[in-house]
């Protein structure tokens, strides 16, 4: 049995309990897997990525038909950091829903001439939203177009601090950040920091790394800018989260504890 998430954030835990290791995160409108039957107030669920964890049941709108009429339905993916749904297509509606970046949303219509957009979302309650907030995610066939909104995608979650399964601008980790980039490019990778068979990134010679490449670490992953700089979400003291860093010894921002332990670089092309 299939279900769409219907909360902002929907954790997917290690165990079926707050109290323990956050796994991954999934966001509204995402479809995800259901796996076994119900543990009280919880689901186990697989994403459609290959990950698995324990979901609060309330975070999930359950069922095959209502997956599968969400999927029909015209939708659009968040790109704005934080935005709201309103209950009027004016500032001072109430909110319906908080909406992060990679989630998604059915529209209805044109924008009005305030460029409100009327949406939906996977439990039926309905709202506004600016159009500008929400974009389709791209098809891109240029290489080079592709690595440069890669990147693009990355340093929009510049400054978040660093969260252990966080996809999100609230918190993110390092393969939370290189998966939201290319998921936000159109392309799923693994969510882990390791290059895994049946993804599409792949181990390339050093030496051809290009923007847009994955720079993998013990545990950690980071996305390659181009001219020896990498942008990355790290807890290192100091950073707590989404910086960039480079691979230049005479930069200030040069992390040589990271350099020296490049294990392998992955690539889509």
């Amino acid at each position: 049995m299939y279900a769409v998430v219907s909360s902002p954030i929907c954790p997917l835990y290690l165990r079926p309990s707050t109290q323990c290791e956050l796994a991954d995160e999934a966001l509204l409108g995402w479809r995800v897997e259901i796996l076994d039957d119900p543990i009280p107030g919880w689901y186990q669920v697989r994403t459609d990525y290959g990950y698995t964890g324990y979901a609060p049941v309330s975070a999930l709108v359950e069922g095959d038909g209502n997956a599968d009429r969400w999927e029909k339905l015209d939708r659009k993916t968040v790109l704005r950091g934080m935005c709201s749904v309103r209950s009027e297509p004016r500032v001072q509606g109430w909110q319906v829903s908080a909406l992060t970046r990679g989630a998604t949303v059915a529209v209805h219509g044109e924008p009005n001439a305030d460029g409100w957009q009327r949406v939906s979302l996977p439990d039926g309650r309905e709202g506004y939203t600016k159009a500008g907030f929400l974009f389709d995610i791209p098809k891109l066939d240029n290489e080079a177009a592709l690595r440069e909104h890669i990147i693009a995608m990355a340093k929009t979650y510049m400054d978040a601090h660093y969260l252990w399964g966080g996809k999100t601008p609230m918190g993110i980790d390092c393969s939370g950040l290189a998966f939201m980039a290319y998921r936000l490019s159109g392309v799923t990778i693994w969510r882990d920091a390791s290059i895994r068979e049946g993804y599409p990134i792949h181990a390339i010679d050093k030496e051809k790394m290009a923007p847009g490449d994955l720079l993998f670490f013990p545990g950690h992953v980071a996305v390659y800018m181009g001219d020896g700089r990498y942008i990355h979400s790290t807890a290192k003291n100091g950073s707590d989260g989404v910086v960039v860093n480079s691979l230049d010894p005479s930069h200030a921002d040069y992390r040589p504890d990271l350099v020296e332990q490049i294990t392998s670089v992955g690539s889509l092309f």
